[in-house]
C-alpha cells in the first residue's frame, strides 16, 4: 500500500471545513442582510442537503465506472466554483436559488468520494481516520472564529468573497491527493442494492437522517437566534468554535473509544446528548453557561456520531461498493435528513419561534435514538 498522504489529506478537509465554516454559520446573516426572509433562508440553507440526495450517486457511479476518484472531485470543484460566482450578479431570491441548487450539485462530490479515498489509504486502521478529519474541525474554527471577528468590522456582504476564498483552497489541495484504489472484498460480487435491504443499514441511514434533521435548526438559524439574543457575531462565531473545539477533542480520543465501546454503544449516546443540547439552545439561549454547555455536546452530535457512523458504514459496504455506500450514506442521511430539517425549520421558525423549533430538533434526536436501540445490531469493535 502507498504511504499515507496524510498532509494532502489534512489540507483538503482543512479548507472544506472552513469553506463549511462560513458558509453555515454566516451565509443566512448575509441572506438576512439581503432581505431574504426567513422561509426562503430556510430554503436555500437546504439546498446543498437537497442536491445531497441524488448528486452524489451520479459522482459515485462515475468513479465506480472506472474513472479517478480525485479527478471526479477536481472537475466538479472547478464547476461547483465557477457556478458559484452568479452570487455576485443580483440577490434575488430565485437566481440564489439557482446559484446555490448548481454551486452544491458539483460540490456535493467532493466529500464522499475524498472520505472513500482516505479509508481507502487507511485499509484497516480506520481508527486513525480522526487524526486526518481532526484537520478539517481545525479549518472550521479558524473560519468561524475569523469570519466573527471581521463581520464585526465588515459588511456581511463580504461573506460570499470569503466562501469563494475557501474554495479556491479546496481546489488547491485536492489537486494533489493521489486516488487509492480499494482492495477486493467477498461483497464485490453483490448487488449494492442487496446491501441497502439490510435491516442493519435501513437503520444506520434512517438514524443518520434523524439526525442531520435535527441539526436543521442549528446549521440554518443557531447565528439569527444568538445573535438576536444580544450577542456579538464575534461571541457567535467563538460559540461555534468551542462546539468543533471540543469536536476536535474527540476526533483525537477517537481511538481510545474504538477499544472501550461498541460503535452502537457511540452512536446511542452521541444520539441522548443531542436531545439534551438542542433543548438547552431553544430554552437556555438567554444563559451563557447553557449555551456553553450545549456547544461542548457538539463533541458527541456531530464528533462522535460521525465518527462512529463512518466506521459502520466502513464495516457494511466494502471493496468496490466503498465510494457508492459514503455516497448513499451521504445522500440518503445527510442530504434527505439535512433538507427536511432545514425546510422544516425555517417552517417553524416562522409560525413556532426558536425554543418549540429547537424542541422538534431534540424529538428527532430521540427518534434516531430509538431506531439504533432497536435495529442497529453490530459485532464489537
Amino acid at each position: 500500500m502507498p504511504a499515507l498522504p496524510y498532509r494532502r489529506l489534512a489540507g483538503f478537509y482543512f479548507f472544506y471545513f472552513a469553506y463549511l465554516g462560513t458558509f453555515a454559520p454566516f451565509f443566512s446573516l448575509y441572506l438576512k442582510g439581503v432581505g431574504i426572509s426567513p422561509v426562503e433562508i430556510g430554503v436555500l440553507m437546504s439546498l446543498p442537503q437537497v442536491t445531497r440526495i441524488i448528486a452524489p450517486h451520479l459522482w459515485s457511479w462515475l468513479a465506480d465506472r472506472g474513472a479517478s476518484r480525485m479527478r471526479v472531485v477536481r472537475l466538479t470543484g472547478f464547476a461547483g466554483l465557477v457556478c458559484f460566482l452568479g452570487v455576485f450578479a443580483d440577490t434575488a431570491f430565485a437566481l440564489l436559488f439557482l446559484v446555490l441548487l448548481a454551486m452544491t450539485f458539483f460540490w456535493s462530490a467532493a466529500l464522499p468520494l475524498v472520505e472513500a479515498t482516505t479509508l481507502s489509504h487507511l485499509g484497516e486502521e480506520t481508527a486513525r481516520y480522526g487524526r486526518i478529519r481532526v484537520w478539517g474541525s481545525v479549518g472550521f474554527i479558524v473560519a468561524v472564529v475569523v469570519v466573527g471577528y471581521l463581520l464585526d468590522m465588515f459588511a456581511v456582504s463580504v461573506v460570499p468573497w470569503i466562501v469563494l476564498a475557501m474554495m479556491f483552497g479546496m481546489l488547491a489541495t485536492c489537486w494533489q491527493i493521489a486516488d487509492a484504489p480499494a482492495p477486493p472484498h467477498a461483497s464485490d460480487d453483490q448487488s449494492i442494492w442487496t446491501i441497502l435491504r439490510k435491516p442493519e443499514v435501513i437503520a444506520l441511514i434512517a438514524a443518520g437522517a434523524l439526525m442531520a434533521a435535527a441539526h436543521g435548526p442549528y446549521y440554518t438559524f443557531y447565528s439569527i437566534h444568538v445573535v438576536n439574543h444580544g450577542y456579538s457575531k464575534a461571541v457567535t462565531g467563538w460559540l461555534w468554535a468551542l462546539g468543533v473545539i471540543c469536536e476536535i477533542g474527540i476526533f483525537i480520543w477517537m481511538p481510545h473509544l474504538y477499544r472501550a465501546f461498541t460503535l452502537r454503544q457511540i452512536l446511542l449516546a452521541s444520539f441522548a446528548l443531542a436531545v439534551a443540547r438542542f433543548v438547552a439552545i431553544g430554552w437556555g439561549a438567554e444563559s451563557v453557561v447553557l449555551l456553553l454547555f450545549a456547544q461542548t455536546l457538539h463533541a458527541a452530535t456531530f464528533g462522535s456520531f460521525h465518527a462512529a457512523a463512518i466506521g459502520v458504514v466502513h464495516k457494511l459496504f466494502r471493496g468496490r461498493h466503498q465510494a457508492r455506500g459514503q455516497a448513499m450514506y451521504s445522500s440518503l442521511s445527510y442530504g434527505v435528513g439535512g433538507a427536511l430539517g432545514g425546510f422544516a425549520s425555517g417552517y417553524a421558525w416562522e409560525h413556532l419561534g426558536a425554543a418549540f423549533t429547537f424542541s422538534l430538533a431534540a424529538g428527532s434526536a430521540f427518534a434516531g435514538m430509538l431506531i439504533v436501540w432497536w435495529k442497529l445490531r453490530l459485532q464489537r469493535s
